[in-house]
């Protein structure tokens, strides 16, 4: 059967494509980047990919799954998402339910089975403020009616999730649904207000832990101990540096023997820069400002507000961290503990990355006008 043009979906088919060409980048980078590794550690090679692809075939599953899913049904699944999300980040707490890592506690843990909610809590905080930034698109300027509600609200995750500690998640929540609510027309004298009573908390929570405060410090001047706090920043140069404009080719980085620490997650830019050099970096830094082009575009041309500002919302989730962990990298940035999305070893953000997507990829589908 033969459907009018008019009638059919159309499907922002480069963002698709951004999304596979991410994946496969990779597919390919957490088997270079982890294999020797992995041998070493687990006597097999190909334990931490077939973990990856493991975790790609599920998010593949994801993706499909939102992205027919007609996303105005996800109204509905807000205040729900909202409630489970709280109640997952409130189990943290518990030590009999958790798994702590390097003194953090941010993985719920069931048998061999681990996520971070923290990564839920993206997801589901992003389709709230978007809810709420339709419901009161005219008391905006309000700020007891237009405003307050939604800082509560984010307040209560910020500090759940300052708490784990996860210090580099809360603040990408903090950015974007700040700058969803600009773009949306928020005051913004609610917003500075509200940076500025964040500072505090922010400073309280750098100094309340020795390990921040050294990253801090080593970020300032990584030089200053190479071998301590400034080795995973100084390792992470040397990798930029070996790879120069072209790169050693795949598979021939150093640091990732043992140099690099997390070298297949947190890190993984770096050994993309070593073994692809420059020119390789670049090509990712031009694949995820694509991503969020067309993702803006999408958002642009949604045909209701709740799908503008949920679109503007994941897509700034998404190129905020990849950002963010670029500039950790290059030492723009603190450390921060955030994966690059799509691309780093990392299920629960591998997997929410994924559903951002298949989200975006349906409100492409509902375009208000035609492209």
């Amino acid at each position: 059967m033969n459907i009018p043009a008019s009638k059919r979906l159309y499907c922002d088919s480069v963002l698709g494509l951004t999304t596979a060409a991410l994946v496969l980048i990779g597919i390919v980078m957490v088997f270079s980047s982890s294999a020797v590794y992995a041998m070493e550690e687990h006597k097999d090679s190909y334990f931490f990919l077939k973990r990856h692809l493991l975790w790609v075939c599920i998010g593949a599953v994801v993706l499909i799954i939102f992205r027919k899913l007609d996303y105005h049904k996800l109204q509905d699944l807000t205040y729900p998402a909202m409630i489970v999300t709280f109640l997952f980040l409130l189990a943290v707490m518990v030590p009999s339910l958790s798994r702590e890592v390097g003194g953090a506690r941010r993985w719920l843990s069931v048998g061999d089975f681990s996520f971070q909610p923290s990564e839920m809590a993206k997801f589901a905080l992003v389709l709230f403020i978007a809810k709420s930034l339709d419901k009161r698109v005219d008391k905006l300027k309000n700020f007891a009616y237009g405003y307050l509600p939604n800082l509560i609200v984010i307040g209560f995750f910020f500090m759940l999730i300052l708490s784990q500690p996860d210090f580099g998640t809360a603040i990408i929540i903090a950015a974007v649904v700040f700058l969803m609510m600009f773009i949306a027309g928020v005051r913004t004298k609610f917003l500075v207000y509200s940076v500025l009573g964040i500072i505090p908390f922010l400073v309280s929570a750098m100094l309340s832990a020795e390990y921040r405060t050294r990253r801090i410090l080593s970020f300032l001047d990584p030089w200053q101990d190479p071998s301590d706090s400034g080795f995973q920043a100084v390792q992470s140069f040397i990798a930029f540096g070996r790879g120069g404009i072209f790169g050693l080719g795949l598979g021939d980085s150093k640091q990732k023997l043992f140099y690099l620490p997390e070298a297949h997650t947190d890190f993984i830019f770096s050994v993309i820069g070593e073994e692809f050099g420059l020119i390789g970096t670049v090509g990712i830094v031009i694949i995820f400002a694509l991503l969020v082009v067309r993702g803006l575009i999408a958002a642009s041309r949604a045909k209701d507000l709740f799908g503008t500002h949920l679109a503007i919302g994941l897509t700034l989730m998404i190129g905020i961290q990849a950002l963010t962990n670029m500039g950790v990298t290059v030492g723009i940035l603190p450390t921060k503990g955030l994966t690059l999305p799509f691309i780093s070893l990392g299920g629960s953000s591998l997997i929410v990355s994924m559903a951002c997507m298949g989200v975006l990829l349906n409100i492409s589908e509902h375009p208000a006008r035609k492209r």
